[in-house]
């Protein structure tokens, strides 16, 4: 009987909706299963990091870790699960770019703890208490892990071998990647499974995009009705589209929303949120700086717009005046 490759799977700072993709495979999931051994899925299975400890170095063949890098823990593991496998693969967009949580490197960590923990609209604390990484209780000792500074993508801690981009990743890159490994066809380290197209190659709406828009406002999607034939960024609306990676099948478009860029920019793109920033801008109608501003006050949250899922890992990486004690890991 031929030994079935060993599979792991490890969820890190994340919303936990890529352990969700991987079940969402549905009757797919089935033959995924019969082919390879699943060795560590806490998530789902009672796994226990011992168990892991306990499989030999290079013993996991693949292992799928989702999740930003934000904690000493998160850190542990993804050192541990690197030692483990042959291959470790960044999951989703958190693993590849940083995700959502890396939009908390606008802030230090002392401004995060003093707001969620003493000054939040719905927060009653009278005497500030924060959680410790000790405290003894009843005779133990209870330990939490420290928060870095900075989140991070998987790659900027461990040695990464390949990436599947979305939030979530499709069925359709899971399954394909997933068939890569266990049929032996990876293509070269580094590699974005997914293809290296813009996202605007296979929208519905490309022929409805114009080659020379001129934006006089910017519109927020419950701002206004959206035309379900239209190209987005014809009628005022942004969408990551163009500095966006192709291969989720435009399904957020395709349900009359914006993409907003989750798969990350294609491998000609340095930074995706300057790329599509540098695009915006220099088809602004106005050219006087109050027209200017009067058209851009229409995107409030730029880098919640612009870098939603790659703060992280974008030219900018986090913001620069912040306290001292908060440059560290």
């Amino acid at each position: 009987m031929p030994i079935k490759p060993k599979v792991a799977f490890y969820w890190c700072a994340s919303c936990g909706g890529c352990e969700e993709a991987i079940v969402d495979l549905a009757e797919d999931i089935l033959a995924v299963v019969e082919a390879v051994e699943i060795v560590f899925w806490p998530c789902a299975m009672d796994f226990k990091r011992a168990d892991l400890e306990a499989i030999p170095d290079g013993g996991i063949t693949v292992t799928f870790l989702n999740g930003a890098i934000r904690s000493t823990e998160q850190e542990e593991m993804a050192r541990l699960l690197r030692r483990k496998s042959q291959y470790l693969i960044a999951y989703g967009s958190c693993a590849h770019l940083g995700g959502i949580p890396s939009l908390a490197n606008q802030f230090s960590r002392e401004q995060m703890f003093k707001f969620y923990f003493e000054e939040g609209p719905t927060t009653v604390n009278d005497k500030k208490v924060r959680p410790q990484l000790q405290t003894h209780i009843n005779g133990h000792d209870l330990h939490l892990p420290e928060l870095w500074n900075v989140v991070r993508a998987l790659d900027q801690v461990v040695d990464v071998d390949y990436y599947i981009p979305g939030c979530p990743p499709t069925p359709k890159l899971t399954k394909n990647a997933v068939a890569a490994v266990l049929e032996g066809r990876l293509p070269p380290k580094g590699t974005v499974l997914a293809p290296d197209t813009a996202l605007c190659d296979e929208c519905l709406r490309k022929g409805s995009r114009p080659t020379d828009v001129s934006f006089t406002e910017f519109k927020r999607p419950h701002q206004v009705l959206i035309d379900p034939e239209k190209c987005m960024l014809a009628q005022g609306v942004v969408c990551m589209g163009p500095a966006t990676r192709a291969g989720c099948e435009a399904l957020c478009v395709n349900g009359n929303m914006p993409c907003t860029g989750c798969l990350g920019p294609t491998s000609r793109v340095r930074d995706q949120g300057a790329k599509i920033l540098s695009s915006l801008c220099s088809n602004i109608a106005p050219k006087e700086e109050a027209g200017i501003d009067l058209v851009l006050a229409g995107i409030p949250d730029p880098v919640g717009t612009f870098y939603r899922y790659g703060l992280a890992k974008s030219l900018l990486r986090r913001k620069t005046n912040l306290p001292l004690e908060d440059k560290t890991p």
